[in-house]
């Protein structure tokens, strides 16, 4: 009979302590999730080559870092992490409202979320928190400010290459060592359709390429390139840098062709003796550069239609950019300053349109009308008069992203 007791009480005290584990589990569950798992994760900084670096802030709407980083809770169930689309841009001098339009323009179509990537000279930093910040309830984005910033030796050469601070981009491999991929674009670049969509390019380079740009010109008959350079380039006509998609991990493992010596460079070993080399001979800076590296690798190189850099030269001459006739642009390049004159109104057009609206969805679903009679005032222009190419993906864009009840956006 004693015996039968004591495994009666046995059993009850393991059943008590079942309940204590029990309940305290309970007691800890709401701890572990505060702050953790569902918020955006907090923007980094880094400055050159150290990771610690100054001029960083925190992304808008952002929140503590996830208290399980590898994506999986506890009781084993797995979370997919949300993917980012990285974005980095570089403003020097009057760039600041450039670049603000153009970020503006990435948020207003895009799907995924955003991690812009700031490179800017320390005065703009202030301005560039201010106006950020000031979009936070948008929750869609963090951002990271950077200081511009080249290796010690060569700095002051590297900036002034070219246009101030553009050669920061041959850098971002360099800085950015824990970005896989990355979309770099010039200041002056509208999007008229989702980041998504040229985001989505990167699955379609095939196992040796590790970047994708448009063509610098549809039309060798006035190419720069093939009638002017004095140095090699890639393709028939070359490419333009302004839209850059980045496969950074391969950039970084890759070990370069080149005609400097028979061994082959890794990217941050062969940028300076290329400088060396064509200093004298090259005119647009780190695109010449770019340039001369994939003539030596074409392989490397994934090369995206003109409709996704589209800038003056493919209509101010007439219309040679085939896919934007049938299918419209897609990204919009302003070089050449034509946001800011009346030599292509048309351009011009479309980036105060889309500088003057805010992320209010009637004021965004509103912009159509007002642009195209603004467009159809162009028409004594070359681009004027195919000025349909210029709103007929970023009305389907609207229609896709607006038209719909906000829960299915």
């Amino acid at each position: 009979m004693r015996r039968y007791l004591r495994i009666a009480v046995l059993c009850l005290a393991c059943g008590f302590c079942s309940l204590l584990y029990a309940f305290s589990q309970l007691a800890l569950a709401p701890e572990e999730g505060a702050g953790g798992g569902g918020g955006k994760p907090q923007a980094r900084a880094a400055s050159w080559l150290a990771g610690g670096g100054r001029g960083a802030a925190r992304g808008a709407g952002g929140a503590a870092t996830a208290a399980h980083p590898g994506g999986s809770h506890r009781y084993g169930l797995k979370v997919q992490p949300v993917e980012r689309m990285h974005l980095a841009v570089v403003a020097c001098g009057e760039r600041l409202e450039e670049t603000v339009t153009m970020l503006k323009s990435a948020i207003i179509f895009s799907i995924k979320p955003l991690q812009f990537h700031i490179f800017a000279e320390d005065q703009l930093h202030d301005s560039f928190k201010g106006i950020l910040d000031s979009w936070s309830f948008l929750q869609t984005f963090n951002y990271s400010l950077y200081p511009i910033s080249f290796p010690s030796e060569n700095a002051l050469e590297w900036k002034k290459l070219f246009k101030p601070c553009a050669s920061q981009r041959l850098f971002l491999p360099l800085i950015l060592k824990e970005v896989d991929s990355l979309l770099y674009v010039d200041t002056d670049i509208l999007f008229l359709r989702p980041v998504d969509d040229i985001w989505s390019l990167l699955k379609k380079f095939n196992s040796t390429q590790i970047a994708g740009m448009a063509p610098e010109h549809e039309e060798p008959r006035i190419g720069w390139y093939n009638r002017f350079a004095r140095h090699p380039y890639y393709g028939k006509t070359g490419v333009n840098s302004g839209v850059m998609l980045m496969n950074m991990t391969r950039i970084r493992r890759k070990y370069f062709k080149n005609d400097m010596t028979t061994v082959r460079m890794r990217w941050g070993d062969i940028l300076m003796p290329l400088l060396k080399k064509y200093k004298l001979n090259i005119t647009w800076g780190d695109q010449d550069l770019l340039n001369i590296i994939f003539f030596h690798n074409p392989e490397s190189l994934f090369i995206f239609p003109c409709q996704w850099n589209y800038r003056p030269d493919h209509c101010i001459y007439g219309s040679n950019c085939q896919e934007a006739e049938e299918e419209g642009i897609f990204i919009l390049h302003g070089n050449r300053g034509v946001y800011h004159d009346d030599k292509q109104p048309a351009f011009r057009a479309i980036y105060e349109a889309l500088r003057n609206c805010s992320f209010e969805d009637d004021h965004i679903h509103s912009l159509l009308k007002p642009l195209e009679l603004e467009l159809q005032k162009t028409v004594h222009t070359y681009c004027g008069k195919i000025y349909k190419i210029f709103i007929k993906r970023l009305t389907k864009s609207i229609q896709d992203r607006y038209d719909r009840p906000p829960k299915e956006r």
